[in-house]
């Protein structure tokens, strides 16, 4: 059987993968510093939240390509929340934000096209890319007391083939918010360039100290296609529901183009069409519960690395992901793996796009318990690792 080339990865089971399957089948524990899945992590659901999937209404087969209206007005009430007047018709439902940024690369790329994207940033592009026969171009995010967009890096990316730029807002894993001036820069590049602009906001209420603006107001002169969804804003990631919200010149143009791609898949159920408007208008209790969990961890591994200098937590500012500068005296995947042995499971921070050696990513969803304990491991491993490399020849 002949397989097409954009399915052609390495699909061997890495070290860091197989090590932590055979401990996991050999029972031992493993406190999880890794989890994404708020569903996992122990937070109180309501429980009538499954009754909104009982709408009757759900039993008339009505395809609409951009989504049900009620819907759709759900998704621009939240967005008003936010200061960003949007009209339901600047709206289209799809099942993922992984299927949002699959329906804007077939809308602004041919194949062959390159979509920049500032990194570190989510690994999931590389494959959402290729799946769709686009090239992924990194530009750096740099940090100097707090993560920035490096924009002369960004424009030296820039080539005849890229169409767009990708931002997300706030960053996964380092929590960065674009700041004003960030703006100000891409309007003048994504003008300059002919580019549009696709911002992924999925994190954009998990601000810890205050919510950044919504890139969903627009940009003047630039094409902005903004996405999220469910899964981070009400943490329902399992229910399936996201949206584009377009705005910006030609984008009645644009919108009418996702709509034929849309109705081509017509991929977004109606169950859960409607019960969009419960799920996002009761978000407010599992936001609180996370963002106190996220709160109170991050200052359990503030409180815990204190005496360990050597060991710098970077500036967040949003999100539920730490990342961590160690000394890079050794590749991070053999600190993984030492970390792993001791009973903890981390993201070496290369798969996010960062060096091969000296940075780490820890979730901050845990439960409290399991988090205190995974982060003493952290210590412990790291003080004796720093011992080692740090002591002189006996005397």
């Amino acid at each position: 059987m002949r397989f097409s080339q954009r399915t052609g990865w390495n699909l061997e089971e890495s070290e860091l993968a197989r090590a932590h399957r055979l401990r996991l089948e050999a029972g031992l524990p493993i406190a999880d510093l890794t989890a994404s899945n708020p569903t996992h992590c122990g937070f109180n659901y309501s429980r009538d939240l499954l009754e909104a999937l009982n709408d009757p209404r759900a039993l008339d087969y009505d395809p609409q390509p951009r989504g049900g209206l009620l819907a759709r007005e759900a998704v621009c009430a939240y967005y008003a929340r936010h200061g960003a007047k949007i009209d339901p018709s600047h709206a289209i439902l799809t099942t993922s934000t992984s299927e949002a940024y699959s329906f804007l690369f077939r809308l602004l790329c041919d194949p062959g096209s390159e979509v920049l994207i500032p990194q570190p940033s989510y690994p999931l592009f590389d494959f959402l890319a290729r799946l769709d026969d686009v090239r992924l171009k990194a530009a750096p995010l740099v940090y100097n007391d707090g993560w920035q967009i490096d924009i002369e890096g960004l424009r030296q990316a820039i080539t005849a083939e890229t169409r767009a730029i990708v931002i997300v807002h706030p960053n996964n894993p380092t929590g960065h918010f674009t700041k004003r001036w960030e703006v100000e820069e891409l309007r003048r590049i994504c003008r300059e360039f002919d580019l549009s602009l696709i911002v992924d906001e999925v994190f954009l209420d998990y601000g810890l100290k205050s919510t950044g603006g919504s890139f969903a107001s627009g940009i003047d002169g630039v094409p902005v296609f903004v996405v999220s969804g469910l899964s981070k804003i009400a943490g329902l990631p399992q229910m399936k529901a996201a949206w584009i919200v377009a705005t910006g010149p030609d984008g009645v143009n644009a919108l009418d183009r996702l709509e034929v791609i849309a109705d081509t898949f017509l991929s977004v159920n109606a169950p859960v069409q409607c019960a969009l408007p419960a799920w996002l208008g009761g978000r407010a209790e599992i936001q609180r519960q996370i963002r106190e969990r996220v709160a109170g961890n991050l200052a359990e591994l503030d409180r815990q690395f204190s005496g360990l200098p050597e060991v710098q937590r970077l500036k967040v500012e949003a999100g539920w992901y730490a990342v961590l500068r160690i000394p890079a005296i050794r590749p991070d995947e053999e600190t993984v793996l030492a970390l792993l042995n001791r009973g903890v499971w981390v993201h070496p921070g290369y798969f996010f796009g960062m060096p091969a050696s000296g940075w780490l990513v820890v979730s901050l969803l845990a439960e409290d318990s399991e988090f205190r304990t995974g982060v003493t491991k952290m210590v412990d491993d790291l003080w004796n690792d720093h011992a080692d490399h740090t002591s002189g020849p006996a005397v």
